[in-house]
């Protein structure tokens, strides 16, 4: 009985709200204005902390800022060894997993093929890959215009990992990179 008492008093509510709605032709702008607020302010800046996997020493920030021509992406990172490393955007934010595999697979919305930065075809994770010099840390700037902050390819709430060998950005489905050397989950951050 219940229920229905609740569906009732739903169907009350809503027909009052259409009712009154149609009596003011703004209603339907002062919805949306509404919903938009709840939503929260623009999201312009996201970080994402990396922690070594187990058996790893790899640590390091990666940022994400709003830019003209899409994500600008700015990573240090500590701990590698020497050389060419895979640095991925994984589908999930979760690295419970001791070896990181919990973070899943490269982000690929579009379920197309593993490919580099630069290339036609290619996962919305694949960033490609981040030497290290002598000493173990590494660097990366750039751009990316296929990564977002909204919709089907936020990156908001994923995994990144940092592999153990080179992305050789060719080999399906994840370019034969080895394992995880360290995990982290993208948060939203604060503008600065």
């Amino acid at each position: 009985m219940k229920k229905i008492k609740m569906t009732i008093q739903g169907l009350v509510v809503m027909t009052a709200f259409l009712v009154l709605s149609s009596c003011n032709p703004n209603s339907s702008q002062q919805v949306q204005q509404e919903a938009s607020q709840m939503s929260g302010p623009e999201v312009t800046k996201a970080v994402c902390v990396l922690h070594p996997t187990e058996g790893n020493q790899v640590y390091g920030t990666v940022t994400f800022t709003k830019a003209d021509s899409g994500i600008h992406v700015v990573a240090e990172v500590h701990g590698l060894t020497e050389g060419k490393h895979g640095f991925h955007i994984h589908e999930y934010g979760d690295c419970t997993a001791a070896d990181g595999t919990s973070a899943g697979g490269h982000f690929n919305p579009e379920g197309v093929n593993h490919g580099g930065p630069n290339a036609a075809v290619r996962h919305v994770g694949d960033l490609g890959n981040i030497t290290a010099n002598a000493d173990g840390n590494a660097t990366l700037d750039m751009t990316d215009n296929m990564l977002s902050f909204t919709g089907k390819h936020s990156i908001i709430g994923r995994g990144i990992i940092v592999h153990a060998g080179e992305d050789d950005l060719t080999s399906q489905p994840t370019g034969n990179a080895g394992g995880r050397v360290a995990c982290g989950v993208i948060g939203i951050a604060e503008e600065k």
